[in-house]
C-alpha cells in the first residue's frame, strides 16, 4: 500500500457537474459533456476546457479510473483477515502485499476491530476461492489467524451514484 496526500482540489461547479455526469456515464465524450453541461447546468464551457479539468482532476488524484467486469463473470467474495498477535510484528507487511497485489482483489481496506484487513475479491468460481484461502494459509498461516468469507450474491448496485458528488460544495 502506498501513503498518498490526499487531493488538493479546489471544487468548482463544473469539476462537481462533470464528476455527476461521468459517475452516470463514463463514456461521455469531452464535446457530450459541454453539452450537458450548458443544457442541465446551464455552464458555458468549450470541450477543451472540459477536456482539460477531466485530466487535471484524474492528475490530481480526485477521481480514480477502474475498469470492473460485469459481475456476471465472477463470484464475488467479502474476505475479513484475523491476526495471530503472535508473529504479526515479522509477517505482517509481506501478508498484505500478498494480498494488495493478488489479481483477485477488487477493494482492499484496513477497518476496526477483531477482523482488521477486509477486501472483496473477485473469482471465476467457488472452487477458485476455496483454493485461494487454502494458498493464502499456506503461505501467510503464521500472520493470519482466520479468514472469514462470505459469497456476494446478486449484486443490486455496482456504481458511484452521482449525486454523491454535490456534497463536494461548500469543502
Amino acid at each position: 500500500m502506498t501513503d498518498t496526500e490526499p487531493p488538493n482540489w479546489d471544487f468548482k461547479d463544473r469539476d462537481i457537474a462533470i464528476l455527476c455526469e461521468l459517475s452516470d456515464d463514463p463514456q461521455l465524450s469531452s464535446r457530450e459533456l459541454t453539452s450537458v453541461l450548458k443544457e442541465e447546468y446551464d455552464i458555458d464551457v468549450s470541450h477543451v476546457t472540459v477536456s482539460e479539468s477531466i485530466r487535471r482532476m484524474r492528475d490530481e488524484g480526485v477521481f480514480r479510473e477502474a475498469i470492473i467486469p460485469n459481475e456476471e463473470y465472477y463470484t464475488f467474495a467479502l474476505f475479513e483477515f484475523k491476526f495471530n498477535a503472535e508473529h504479526f510484528a515479522e509477517g505482517w507487511r509481506d501478508a498484505m502485499e500478498y494480498i494488495e497485489s493478488d489479481k483477485h482483489t477488487l477493494f482492499f481496506f484496513l477497518s476496526d476491530g477483531e477482523y482488521q484487513w477486509k477486501t472483496v475479491m473477485m473469482f471465476r468460481g467457488r472452487q477458485e476461492v476455496s483454493k485461494w484461502i487454502h494458498d493464502c494459509y499456506k503461505e501467510h498461516g503464521d500472520v493470519i489467524a482466520n479468514i472469514r468469507n462470505s459469497s456476494v450474491h446478486n449484486v443490486l448496485k455496482f456504481q458511484t451514484d452521482p449525486q454523491i458528488y454535490k456534497d463536494l460544495r461548500g469543502e
